[in-house]
């Protein structure tokens, strides 16, 4: 009988001293939160962002080497200023959270900045690209892995003048993000000899452009110039349509998404200009095992044009955590340390106010119902013209 009790006691410290040590194994959970818009015009995009930012932490997860264990709290912004702040002051309010890969809409990237710096939580921006998102203020906590419209109509002005394109009309929101567009793409364009005929300033919610655009059809444009996101853009160019404007149709890219093209039909997208910072995703070797992975995850939507940044975002937030733990403070120096970084995005490399110097921006055009690179289409190729080549 005492040898039976001896032999009982000795098995169940044997099984509490188990248990124990699988608990101290157990890896430390680390919240990060996603914000972007998950409702609304533009909510592919948004939606795209964040199943991409939870491939990421999927990814980690299944990574025995991992020291941690991830999990992704997602916030819907809606595109809307007041309600990205009321979001952004509960993720950044939460201790638990550690860092955020945020806002996909520069009026919401904007508007959150004060909040991410005020309560100390780094934030990694993954698609809004108005400049003063970075650049108004020299705070530690926000970064941004694009690049800023100021990259986009550089390119987009020397690309459409370098065709012998001479005459622009300008359409553009009146929200900060197309005012900005506006702005840039109007001074890189007089360097570079394109002549601007006429610009107007249309409401996000605007439905009808027959003023706007029977004046625009007056002064016989060569290209419409966009500066907006995909509902808006929708619209102009369909009533650009039924009025015979026969000019090109330059977005930014706001446009770069599949439902610019699901919105207007294959025939009327047919042709239409837009421009992203980075590398061509879709070529570089961590582009396609980031579409392989986010294919056997069978999210229901496609990550559209920002989501490797956001993929990128996350997984920079991640090894930071990984290198000096889930402590804000610490983050926000290791992300400020970042440096020729390799991502599906091309190099990563951070300046003094967070902003990624992005030295590449890449042409894209609809063809045939798909956006291509436009190296790689028929346009690009000489088989196919623009309208007025």
């Amino acid at each position: 009988m005492i040898n039976f009790k001896r032999k009982t006691i000795v098995s169940l410290i044997g099984l509490g001293l188990a248990f124990a040590a699988g608990a101290a194994g157990a890896k430390q959970t680390v919240k990060l939160v996603f914000i972007g818009p998950l409702t609304g015009g533009v909510s592919a995009n948004g939606i795209g962002g964040r199943n991409s930012a939870d491939l990421a932490v999927r990814l980690r997860n299944q990574d025995p080497k991992a020291k941690y264990s991830y999990e992704l709290v997602s916030y819907d912004d809606e595109c809307k200023p007041n309600i990205a702040v009321q979001v952004a002051t509960k993720a950044a309010a939460d201790n638990s959270i550690i860092a955020g890969v945020t806002h996909y809409c520069s009026v919401t990237a904007v508007a959150t900045v004060d909040t991410y710096h005020k309560f100390g939580l780094p934030v990694v921006v993954w698609g809004a690209v108005l400049p003063s998102i970075t650049y108004g203020n020299k705070y530690a906590e926000v970064h941004r892995v694009n690049g800023t419209m100021i990259n986009q109509n550089d390119v987009a002005a020397k690309f459409m003048t370098g065709m012998k394109y001479k005459k622009w009309v300008v359409i553009h929101d009146t929200t900060d993000y197309g005012k900005g567009h506006n702005q840039y793409f109007s001074e890189h364009l007089k360097k570079d000899g394109g002549q601007i005929l006429a610009t107007f300033g249309v409401t996000a919610d605007q439905q009808d452009f027959t003023t706007e655009l029977t004046k625009a059809k007056e002064l016989k444009p060569e290209v419409i110039y966009f500066g907006g996101l995909t509902p808006l853009g929708v619209r102009i160019r369909s009533q650009m349509e039924k009025l015979g404007i026969n000019a090109v149709f330059e977005g930014t890219s706001g446009i770069k998404s599949d439902a610019f093209i699901e919105g207007l039909g294959n025939k009327l997208a047919e042709g239409s200009l837009s421009f992203i910072e980075g590398a061509p995703w879709e070529k570089l070797p961590g582009g396609l095992f980031f579409t392989g992975k986010y294919s056997l995850q069978k999210y229901n939507e496609a990550p559209e044009a920002y989501g490797p940044f956001a993929y990128a975002a996350a997984n920079l937030i991640i090894d930071a955590i990984e290198k000096v733990g889930p402590n804000r403070k610490k983050v926000t120096a290791e992300l400020g340390k970042t440096k020729d970084r390799d991502s599906i995005v091309g190099k990563i490399t951070f300046d003094d106010h967070g902003q990624n110097i992005v030295p590449l921006i890449t042409k894209y055009v609809v063809q045939d119902g798909k956006w291509l690179v436009w190296e790689e289409s028929e346009y690009g190729s000489g088989k196919r013209k623009l309208k007025g080549q």
